[in-house]
């Protein structure tokens, strides 16, 4: 008996260190996240399993956090398991708690600063450094990850760290400039995005002779002034020689201070209408749009109050496409319909649209803020404000152009800029030069969930109605069911038991 107990137990052993060994080659879980945001993309593993040297990853994580913070931590030890598992040892890490003063002086060394948060101990709020941040290094060269924000795509920080120490020499992308375009330093969140993978240079049309072919992609971006024959015709020479083209192009401009709105006319629109596409010289208006600060002023009182400007438009209908996919929303500022006017010889796919409840205003202009807008103001779906262009479009040669109709959406300080404005100009560049797969990896993450536009309509209000009086009164109805069909069941066992044959 003591034999068989013996053996049983040293099988048992020997399977679970033969189930450890498995298991450090043959990393395996289930991911049933909507975007799959615990599963490595495909640009990830083409990374890793390409990597030629060695790459350390040293995480400096305070302990004994929130659980969010904790979490964060959690999150990226796995995934550097993994990235471990899949570069077949090349990538190595640690985890640094900066509990002492020389952890802490070396975590600021390389560029990690402690950030504040707030710890609840014994019903009392507490502030406290934490480090919350990582250094990725190859050979002699390091790039700092200085923030792991939870719940942010924490994969693609530190995919491209280590896509940017691989990569001996960075392909070229160019900015347009000349034509009142704004300058690297008005596009500088962009401009950042973009210099992990490129290295971002200025075009000057007037001196350069024709558009180097080091250049991966162009972008032209709210050109204010007229652009001369000339300097189209060497975008036509680029596009004939395979060239990619991103084009933010403003067709109107709105004046808030003066309350109008007007037509601009650059040359550029009427060359992208030779192509087969058309920005049209009209304002889009969006019932699911930005708003505006208004100064107001009650009796001896002056407050700013925000009140909705549909000029504003909330672009979050985005049709499949690398560019756009886990992207949120964008918020244009005075912006107008992209249509494609071209023939079957080019493709054009729309990949940003407006909401179900929009329209269309033709300049002249004349903006009034206080303005009760309507469902009757609105009475269009779906307009095209980006799309991609793309085939023979000059030449023999395969090229494509992404466009939008508004050109200030990048640029800081202009119009309205949200959270996924920057990304929207970022991705595209990254499509045009090098079709990688890391641009779907920036906006992997946690993704919110608005209430659809057709549910905020004044014809939708029975349904609104409805669908809150479901959510309230269904989970009373499940656990009154529960009761009753309990009380049938104990009601059952008891008449069960007051039969005189009941044993």
């Amino acid at each position: 008996m003591k034999n068989k107990t013996l053996v049983s137990i040293l099988l048992i052993t020997a399977i679970i260190i033969v189930a450890n060994l498995i298991s450090q080659q043959l990393f395996f879980r289930l991911d049933l996240t909507e975007n799959g945001q615990y599963t490595l993309s495909k640009a990830t593993k083409d990374i890793l399993r390409n990597l030629e040297e060695p790459v350390t990853v040293t995480a400096y994580f305070s302990e004994n956090m929130p659980p969010n913070i904790e979490k964060a931590r959690q999150d990226f030890q796995e995934m550097l398991v993994e990235y471990a598992s899949l570069s077949k040892g090349y990538v190595d890490y640690q985890f640094i708690n900066p509990d002492e003063d020389e952890e802490k002086q070396q975590a600021a060394q390389e560029g990690i600063q402690p950030v504040m948060i707030t710890m609840r101990e014994k019903d009392q709020a507490q502030q406290q450094q934490a480090f919350l941040g990582a250094v990725v290094q190859m050979g002699g060269q390091k790039e700092t990850i200085p923030f792991i924000q939870p719940g942010a795509p924490i994969e693609y920080e530190l995919s491209t760290s280590i896509k940017k120490l691989a990569v001996k020499e960075k392909p070229s992308v160019g900015l347009v400039q000349g034509h009142g375009e704004p300058s690297i330093s008005d596009l500088a969140q962009a401009v950042q995005s973009l210099s992990v993978l490129y290295r971002v240079e200025n075009v000057d049309l007037e001196n350069e002779a024709s558009i180097p072919d080091r250049f991966r992609a162009v972008a032209i971006v709210a050109p204010q002034d007229t652009i001369p024959p000339t300097h189209l015709a060497k975008l036509d020479d680029y596009l004939s020689r395979g060239g990619q083209l991103f084009i933010a192009l403003n067709t109107v401009e709105g004046d808030l201070q003066n309350a109008q709105g007007r037509p601009v006319f650059t040359g550029l629109e009427t060359w992208l209408q030779q192509k087969g596409v058309e920005v049209a010289p009209s304002f889009i208006v969006d019932a699911q749009c930005g708003s505006v600060q208004v100064r107001q002023q009650q009796g001896f009182l002056t407050f700013n109050t925000a009140m909705q400007f549909p000029y504003l438009p909330i672009i979050s209908n985005f049709p499949e496409h690398p560019i756009t996919r886990g992207l949120e929303q964008v918020i244009l500022s005075f912006a107008s319909p992209v249509r494609f006017t071209g023939d079957s010889t080019v493709r054009f796919t729309p990949i940003a649209q407006t909401s179900v409840k929009s329209g269309i205003s033709n300049p002249p202009v004349f903006f009034d803020i206080n303005k009760q807008w309507s469902d009757a103001d609105f009475p269009m779906s779906n307009l095209t404000v980006g799309g991609v262009l793309e085939g023979n479009l000059v030449g023999n040669a395969f090229s494509r152009i992404v466009v939008f109709g508004d050109g200030d959406f990048p640029v800081a300080g202009q119009g309205m800029q949200g959270g996924d404005n920057v990304s929207l100009m970022v991705n595209s560049i990254d499509w045009l030069s090098d079709d990688t797969g890391l641009i779907e990896l920036r906006t992997k993450g946690v993704a919110t969930r608005p209430i659809g536009q057709e549910y905020l309509s004044d014809e939708a209000s029975g349904k609104r109605t409805f669908l809150k009086y479901l959510n309230f009164g269904l989970p009373i109805l499940l656990v009154l069911i529960y009761g009753f069909f309990r009380l049938q069941q104990e009601k059952t066992r008891r008449l069960k038991r007051m039969q005189e044959r009941y044993v």
